[in-house]
């Protein structure tokens, strides 16, 4: 493995993720500028969005001042060194502040003091898992913190008290019904807070911990990927379509526009809890991923 090589790969990874905005979420955000009244507020906000993206585009500037949690996923070959790796994303991070592809926005949580590189305890946050395949695949998604304030997580009644212990606000029980309930209430109360037009990740079931980080890993699924569980895939275009009609809109300033999608899926739990957990994403919906093998790259994701 060619170590400079792959450094240089990791940098380009963040100059695109922050600068660059996949076709698919530039392509919805204009099919909702489409859907917005002309001369509105919506659809001002949505041009002006639009071109927020072309300048950040064109002069590899972050199209957001803030430019978020780098939240890795990688799949690597058996004996590669995870180690290794992270070095060199750590590293790579650092260039790119210097670069201006990320702000040094990493604090440390108790004394508030910026650490400068943009790296710390618990930064970034990388998942590996080990595959059969011969080269390494790594997706890049810079979550940004307002959107992630607005995240939500519900814990669902118990079936064998459900009439005491259910929701009286959102009369939410264990099924799609209650999960559909969740969804548009974290959206409402999300309002302009999410810096709309968004997009949801939902994990039904899990823990506590693995909900939240499986809603997460839902966001790395592109705008036009179909759901291959036609029950969940009903479920999500529903949620849209509902999500919509809220008035929201983008930015929370009102409109037609409140979400680009949502993406679900669903893992085991135990029958005493039934969690459903919803991760908010901006309209600045930063992912990026590439495929390395000898060398260079095969292939740029999205």
């Amino acid at each position: 493995m060619d170590n400079e090589k792959l450094l240089d790969t990791f940098v380009e990874l963040i100059r695109k993720t922050s600068c660059n905005l996949p076709v698919d979420v530039v392509s919805s955000i204009e099919g909702g500028l489409l859907n917005e009244k002309r001369g509105s507020i919506a659809y001002d906000t949505l041009q002006i969005i639009l071109k927020n993206i072309e300048i950040a585009r064109e002069k590899s500037l972050p199209m957001c001042q803030d430019t978020g949690t780098p939240v890795f996923y990688i799949n690597l070959p058996c004996g590669i060194s995870q180690g290794d790796i992270c070095n060199k994303i750590k590293k790579a991070i650092k260039i790119s502040v210097r670069k201006l592809y990320l702000r040094p926005n990493v604090v440390d949580t108790l004394t508030g003091k910026n650490l400068g590189g943009g790296t710390g305890a618990g930064y970034p946050v990388i998942h590996f898992e080990e595959w059969k395949k011969d080269y390494i695949r790594t997706i890049l998604m810079l979550k940004g913190g307002g959107c992630e304030n607005v995240g939500a997580q519900y814990s669902l009644p118990s079936p064998i008290k459900a009439l005491e212990d259910r929701d009286s606000r959102l009369n939410a029980g264990r099924d799609l019904e209650g999960v559909r309930r969740c969804i548009l209430d974290a959206v409402h109360k999300a309002q302009g807070r999410g810096c709309a037009p968004g997009v949801i990740g939902v994990c039904i079931g899990g823990d506590r911990v693995s909900s939240y980080e499986e809603s997460k890993r839902q966001l790395i699924k592109s705008l036009d990927d179909k759901n291959e569980n036609p029950v969940l895939y009903k479920l999500e275009r529903e949620i849209a379509r509902d999500a919509n009609k809220l008035g929201i809109g983008p930015m929370g300033f009102g409109g037609r526009t409140t979400l680009l999608g949502v993406k679900i899926g669903s893992i085991c739990r135990i029958p005493a809890s039934y969690f459903v957990s919803i991760t908010y994403m901006c309209w600045a919906y930063r992912r990026r991923g590439f495929e390395y093998k000898g060398g260079k790259v095969k292939k740029w994701l999205y």
